[in-house]
């Protein structure tokens, strides 16, 4: 029989996630190519041969998504697989009309055929959107796990931005493993703060090797997932962060509503900020789809060293990247510390974007007037670093989990804003890890 030809549609993530662990070295199939969309300087690159298997000699093409119609019909394509993440569910069919249009069929992976079972005990955090509050809770679940006496790794969703043969699995256990990575501010926001609670941080490429590592390592593995997108790993308890500022998305985004359907345990996050009736609306989205699941619901309170500094400051707010981008959040904890201590003006820092700052406005049109702290390379750095600098403030205030002046030069003063999870009422997170894990 003739291999099934295929195109897996991506964002540098699950795309290569399904195809190491399903599509190489399956004789029943060819990957012809990847489209990839959302990173910017994907496509245009291969996927190495040193990670494809004995199929593909010569790597696998990435191409941008935009020639995907094309790439189907000069390639005969027979399916295509979409495998990224927080998508509203009528952008996924908008492509499946497109993609059955051109004659191929359009698919979309489960659980069975992607997630790899541990040895070990694994605990899983996703969301139903970026932005929702994973970190926090990644954190906080880390913390309890490690105060019951369990040693803890967590493995964080794919960025592999690089060399991906060099990424194929990496190990962070201190700032300097960071340096030696070349890590850009996406991924350092993602391991810094783990890395500052003493929890190890595995990521990379090849998921199943990376966690054969962090097997020998530790007691229990934490997924701490990205954007909204499934673990990879097959769930002991799988908790589920929804946001009530953005009400209804649990129900309506690809593949929250999954993870939803797959959820132990619920967090319903940010209810000292968000309008009562909403945390309401999630509450009734998350009992109706999974009655089953316990809920439990949650604040991020905010710290600022100094917040009298901010009183009557104009002031620039740095909020994390992906979050405002194809999360869609208009602000976050930067904008809510700099309205809460008293800011003169929250100023639009859009006037003062160059370059690809500049384009992310662009093709994100509806972010606002907050800059996000987008770095997905050094030229993105310098211009992230170019826009603040150029900016007509007093201040800024960054809401980054990371400390950007160890990356960029700022010529203003910086309050930086962190924040963490606090459970409100029972059941606590604690309790529910202790009677699923017992204390060590």
């Amino acid at each position: 029989m003739a291999r099934i030809r295929t195109i897996i549609m991506g964002a540098a993530g699950r795309d290569f996630h399904n195809f190491n662990v399903f599509f190489r070295d399956n004789q029943d199939y060819e990957v012809v190519a990847f489209t990839a969309t959302q990173i910017p300087n994907i496509e245009g690159r291969k996927y190495p041969k040193e990670l494809s298997g004995s199929l593909y000699p010569e790597g696998i093409s990435i191409y941008a998504e935009t020639e995907l119609i094309d790439l189907i019909r000069k390639n005969s394509i027979d399916q295509v697989v979409f495998a990224y993440s927080d998508v509203p569910h009528e952008y996924v069919m908008h492509k499946a009309s497109l993609v059955l249009a051109a004659g191929a069929d359009f698919r979309l992976m489960g659980t069975h055929t992607t997630q790899i079972k541990s040895n070990k005990p694994v605990v899983t955090v996703c969301a139903v959107r970026t932005g929702s509050g994973k970190s926090q809770t990644t954190r906080r679940v880390s913390k309890i796990l490690i105060d019951l006496g369990y040693s803890v790794a967590a493995i964080r969703h794919p960025m592999p931005y690089g060399d991906l043969v060099k990424q194929r699995v990496q190990r962070f256990a201190s700032y300097d493993d960071l340096d030696k990575h070349a890590c850009t501010i996406e991924e350092r926001e993602e391991y810094e703060p783990h890395l500052d609670n003493g929890v190890v941080v595995y990521a990379g490429v090849d998921y199943a090797e990376i966690l054969a590592q962090a097997e020998n390592e530790v007691d229990i593995i934490l997924w701490d997932g990205g954007n909204n997108d499934l673990p990879f790993y097959v769930s002991d308890l799988a908790i589920v962060v929804a946001d009530p500022h953005r009400a209804g998305h649990e129900i309506s985004y690809h593949p929250g509503e999954t993870n939803v359907n797959l959820a132990d345990i619920f967090v319903i996050n940010k209810v000292d900020t968000a309008d009562p009736e909403n945390v309401i609306k999630v509450r009734k989205s998350l009992r109706d789809l999974n009655p089953d699941a316990v809920v439990i619901e949650a604040a991020s309170p905010l710290f600022v060293d100094e917040p009298e500094e901010i009183k009557d400051k104009r002031v620039l707010v740095i909020e994390d990247g992906p979050t405002l981008t194809h999360g869609e959040m208009k602000y976050g904890a930067g904008w809510v510390a700099a309205r809460r201590f008293g800011a003169s003006a929250i100023v639009d820092p859009r006037p003062y974007a160059v370059g690809s700052i500049a384009k992310t406005y662009e093709k994100y049109p509806n972010t606002g007037p907050i800059l996000p702290a987008m770095g997905y390379g050094d030229a993105m750095v310098s211009d992230l670093e170019k826009t603040i600098n150029h900016a007509d403030v007093d201040m800024i205030i960054s809401a980054t989990p990371i400390d950007l002046t160890r990356i960029i030069k700022v010529n203003k003063p910086m309050q930086r804003v962190r924040y963490e999870l606090q459970e409100i009422g029972q059941p606590t997170l604690r309790e529910l890890l202790e009677k699923k894990f017992g204390k060590k």
